[in-house]
């Protein structure tokens, strides 16, 4: 299994923060040795640099990229979406989703998704309904449209920028690499900051019953 990230300048790292590191770490995986690669996909070979100023060298280029049905393009919020530059990996994005592929996408990016009328047809959210239609001239999705901070639907998850827990928890259940337990308490742990989650976290790991506070 690979997720592809796609890197662009001035992609927002916290939007993704969350994911990045569960997914490089593998610490909750429910088996840490299956095959998995994260890798960052380019525009081109050029390194970018985040809204954080973070540099990101790209491990492919997207014109490169051929994705199994289990793989996964992520895109994180940016400055770029509705500029001529970022099309391909927009268009990339409709044409894999076209294939039963599964794609995620937050903030910025659901904007540029919906400014090449992906998501008329397909459950979706974003930052807000009326940008979207005064924006996105080709975007036909109103009776699509969910008002909520994040959305599955069938092979596409969307979220508003202000969601990026909710959004990593809907791609960590959409991938499965993690135990639906251990999603569950991963996401109310740090939705609550309650001990008990705490607790269901470490027990999910192992065949120990979880002991509640």
């Amino acid at each position: 299994m690979k997720v592809y990230l796609v890197v662009v300048d001035t992609l927002a790292d916290w939007e993704i923060g969350y994911l990045t590191a569960e997914l490089h770490s593998r610490r909750f995986f429910a088996d840490p040795s299956r095959d998995f690669q994260l890798l960052k996909a380019g525009l081109n070979r050029d390194a970018v640099t985040s809204m954080g100023g973070m540099t990101h060298t790209p491990d492919v280029v997207i014109d490169d990229i051929q994705m199994d049905q289990n793989d996964l393009l992520l895109l994180s919020g940016a400055e770029i979406w509705q500029s001529a530059h970022a099309r391909p990996a927009l268009e990339l994005a409709r044409d894999v989703l076209d294939e039963g592929r599964q794609v995620a996408a937050i903030c910025g990016a659901t904007v540029g998704l919906a400014s090449i009328g992906a998501l008329n047809a397909r459950r979706h959210t974003s930052n807000d309904l009326g940008f979207l239609k005064s924006s996105c001239p080709d975007y036909r999705g109103e009776r699509m449209y969910r008002k909520e901070p994040a959305v599955r639907g069938d092979n596409l998850v969307t979220a508003t920028g202000l969601a990026p827990l909710e959004f990593s928890y809907e791609v960590l259940k959409m991938l499965k690499v993690w135990k639906p337990e251990t999603a569950k308490a991963w996401y109310r742990l740090h939705k609550t900051r309650q001990e008990r989650w705490y607790h269901e976290l470490v027990a999910s790991m192992s065949d120990t019953p979880a002991v509640s506070s």
